[in-house]
């Protein structure tokens, strides 16, 4: 059994397809573009943090821009968003400030998790809900299921879409969550982001299937492939999804064809299992470009125009970089906080017998004292 060619509403020239309504207004496609814009910023200036050693990890997210916003341009606020590490892209569409990511990116004082968690594993409940990234692959996707199981129980109308790699088929919680949804129908979306590599392992190395989507037909959860480079074309099979989703008609999975433009992290070097030649052809398919061509074909981009909002969107992340990284670190208090509603009695006499300690030898970060290691 074959999978069908992706669906495409965006020609690589820019032309869309016949009669192709995309749904969006003039200003909703330019918030699109800035979107991906502010990503590919973002990215690029973690890097250069990460490389001169202000940040500990960052995880490259050029080439993937349009499944990202695309995906959560058909979503309202009040659904839930499971997302992989990788998908920042759809909590700025939703509005979650650059500076507001930059805190978690050095873990201070004003970061949602109080520097608990990985730098790019971030976390918001408003203004949308972006459910807490785990770095172990594929255990979100239960848990996007058994919250979409949850909302349907209540009699609601949100869905939930959860996002993850090729590489996290693999894993016991794409089987385990494809199956118990397709069953009790839950409204989620699964979105498989193929974007070639799940970290070295090539997609041939990783499933004998033809693809990804088909492996839904196993468990009831009929299944679409879309050109991931195109932002319309993953707003029209994510669209359709959700809403079959709210019809309670049950699950989709999507499989978003793209590919990854940089390492798996800054941790690994992609020039040593990735050859040139499919960086290069990739290269000309790049989704910032083509939905350029398509606003343009609308009237709506111009090279000045581009380049006015690039340096916006720099200027933006640049600053947010410099607002966090003069944030101090969080409070050793915190680390009581966000567990009970009401700290039990054992746990703060623990507490206030490590904030004496601290206060007696110093602050060991701050070179403060002689602190007992």
């Amino acid at each position: 059994m074959s999978q069908p060619a992706p669906l495409t509403v965006i020609e690589p020239d820019g032309r869309a397809s016949m009669g192709h309504d995309p749904g969006l207004s003039d200003d909703e496609l330019l918030h699109c573009y800035r979107t991906m814009l502010l990503v590919r910023a973002f990215d690029d200036i973690c890097l250069k943090l990460q490389r001169s050693g202000r940040i500990g990890f960052s995880i490259p997210n050029k080439g993937i821009e349009a499944t990202q916003v695309g995906a959560a341009s058909a979503l309202r606020k009040s659904d839930w968003i499971f997302p992989s590490y990788r998908d920042f892209g759809m909590a700025m569409y939703h509005g979650i400030k650059s500076v507001d990511m930059m805190h978690n990116m050095f873990g201070n004082a004003q970061d949602s998790a109080l520097g608990r968690q990985m730098p790019v594993h971030f976390s918001f409940t408003e203004p949308i809900k972006f459910y807490s990234i785990s770095s172990p692959i594929g255990t979100h996707l239960p848990q996007a299921v058994g919250a979409a199981f949850a909302m349907k129980e209540r009699g609601e109308d949100n869905v939930a879409l959860v996002s993850f790699g090729d590489g996290g088929t693999s894993s016991l919680g794409f089987h385990s969550g494809l199956n118990f949804a397709g069953v009790w129908k839950a409204p989620v979306v699964f979105l498989c982001q193929n974007n070639g590599y799940a970290i070295s392992c090539p997609s041939e190395q990783q499933t004998a299937s033809d693809g990804y989507a088909i492996k839904g037909v196993a468990y009831g959860v009929p299944g679409v492939v879309v050109d991931g480079n195109d932002l319309l074309a993953v707003r029209q099979a994510t669209g359709e999804a959700v809403e079959r989703a709210r019809r309670g008609d049950g699950p989709t999975i999507i499989e978003a064809v793209t590919f990854r433009m940089g390492g798996h992290s800054t941790s690994d070097d992609p020039s040593r299992y990735v050859p040139k030649e499919l960086f290069e052809e990739w290269e000309k398919k790049d989704p910032v470009e083509r939905f350029e061509k398509y606003l343009a074909s609308r009237g709506l981009w111009t090279k000045e125009r581009g380049e006015s909002m690039r340096g916006d969107v720099m200027k933006e992340v640049a600053d947010a970089a410099r607002e966090a990284q003069g944030v101090g670190k969080p409070p050793l208090e915190s680390i009581f906080s966000d567990v009970y509603a009401e700290v039990p009695a054992h746990l703060r006499a623990q507490g206030a017998a490590a904030f004496d300690l601290a206060k007696r030898f110093g602050d060991p970060d701050a070179g403060e004292g002689e602190f007992p290691l």
